[in-house]
């Protein structure tokens, strides 16, 4: 007689198992995320490993052979740079993002690279195979090596690639793919966490690398357990407006490289093609001689970004002002707010005051807080910065301008782009050699009253 499945409560968020409902998780604390699954017992319980066997599993480090990774490059230069170098055998990737953002384009076009010497395998969970080839026909793919699998069972998955066997796998998406042995419906917490486990139990044995699609949810997060990024090799965010052309790839995670770098894209009739210099598209619509707007220089891994900073400051009309911040932290502008009004004297209480960053980038390195300050200050005066000047510092609590790394880099970019006089922190000076620059002025700061002077000048 067979034992009867039985049910379990399994937090969507976190994975954490209960066999009882509650409103709050006690995992993760989130509330309404404990979802009823029914679990299939096991038939009989598994006979504990020989020692024979573990001794064949347990090694000593140092008896380890050292190999070099294996990387192979994707045919893009931006997501070669986000990755480390190129993708990495027996690696899983996934690549998450919103609805109609270029994740299946940008798999496409990778497979465009791997298909001149190598077989990939396309497993289409969400698009028929129609849909498919008329998207690579507009890519200008050639479709001689590579296979397209329209299926959503993972076994079927696992023994065409048995039968297969590619260099490369693409599953779009993990959401659609169900095991049958497990009875809740595909995208379940269960489901997710069970295929991306088998997923990767077949990549790592075969040594090919696996990319993975997942949905998002409204939050901007992967959809599913948080484990399922925990278990993955390489977690990619793919971000950007659907009415700007252009796309960031942002690295959550990466056991093979940085996170810290990014990769920008521009979509456009052919697909995505790379940016070579972020700056110069950040930069092209900048407006001139106009208050409220300063160039921000950033390190995005170990490359040097500059941005337009924009600031407006405006009278309320009702009792409680107003803060906006878009690719900026809100937490961080109000604290700037504050030490305009202690340590400069530039009183925002009674006023709105709104900051964007130009082209969608997020500016989440601490030597943003220079520029920002800088771009509400003029905004508030009605003073317009010179067009010639880029700023970056971090600002304490006391109005002083502390130093930041990379001086040398973001010093180097910034004059190679044309920008004469360069504001930057008076404690980072000791790191940077004084060549000529190409004319560039470098202007030390040691607080933000001496930053705002030299601006007003």
């Amino acid at each position: 007689m067979s034992a009867k499945a039985k049910s379990m409560y399994i937090c969507s968020e976190c994975a954490f198992e209960s066999p009882r409902w509650y409103g709050k998780c006690p995992g993760c604390s989130h509330w309404n995320t404990l979802t009823e699954q029914e679990i299939l017992p096991v038939s009989a319980k598994s006979a504990p490993p020989s020692a024979t066997r573990m001794n064949t599993i347990v090694s000593r480090l140092s008896e380890l052979e050292h190999q070099k990774e294996d990387r192979r490059d994707t045919g893009l230069t931006e997501l070669n740079r986000v990755l480390g170098g190129g993708l990495v055998s027996g690696s899983v990737v996934l690549l998450a993002g919103d609805p109609g953002i270029g994740k299946s384009t940008l798999l496409l076009q990778v497979c465009k690279n791997f298909c001149k010497d190598q077989t990939v395998l396309y497993v289409a969970g969400e698009e028929s195979p129609r849909q498919i080839n008329m998207r690579a026909g507009r890519l200008g793919l050639s479709t001689e090596n590579v296979y397209v699998a329209p299926i959503t069972d993972i076994e079927d998955v696992l023994h065409t690639i048995a039968h297969v066997k590619p260099d490369v796998v693409m599953v779009d998406s993990i959401q659609t793919m169900g095991h049958p042995g497990l009875a809740s419906s595909c995208g379940s917490v269960v489901q997710v966490r069970e295929c991306t486990q088998l997923l990767l139990r077949a990549a790592k044995a075969g040594d090919f690398p696996v990319f993975v699609v997942g949905h998002v949810n409204k939050d901007g997060g992967i959809a599913g357990p948080k484990v399922l990024e925990h278990m993955v090799d390489v977690v990619l965010y793919f971000e950007g407006n659907r009415q700007n052309p252009y796309r960031i790839l942002r690295a959550a995670k990466n056991r093979f490289g940085s996170t810290n770098e990014i990769g920008v894209f521009e979509m456009g009739e052919q697909g995505l093609v790379d940016v070579e210099n972020p700056s110069l598209m950040l930069l092209a619509d900048r407006p001139q001689n106009v208050s409220g707007t300063c160039v921000a220089c950033v390190m995005e891994g170990s490359r040097p970004i500059l941005a337009e900073v924009q600031a407006l400051v405006s009278k309320n009309g009702f009792g409680n002002p107003r803060r906006t911040a878009t690719g900026f932290d809100f937490n961080r502008m109000a604290l700037l707010i504050a030490v305009l009004e202690k340590r400069g004297g530039y009183f925002l209480g009674n006023l709105d005051a709104y900051v964007n960053i130009v082209g969608g980038l997020r500016l989440d390195e601490p030597a943003a807080d220079l520029p920002v300050a800088l771009a509400l200050v003029s905004n508030l005066l009605d003073k317009p910065i010179p067009d010639d000047v880029v700023a970056f510092g971090e600002l304490g609590l006391a109005g002083e301008v502390r130093s930041v790394v990379h001086l040398q880099a973001r010093a180097s970019e910034c004059a190679r782009l044309g920008f004469r006089r360069l504001l930057v922190p008076q404690a980072s000076l000791n790191h940077l050699q004084m060549p000529s620059y190409h004319d560039a002025e470098i202007i030390p700061v040691k607080d933000l009253s001496q930053a705002i002077t030299i601006m007003r000048r």
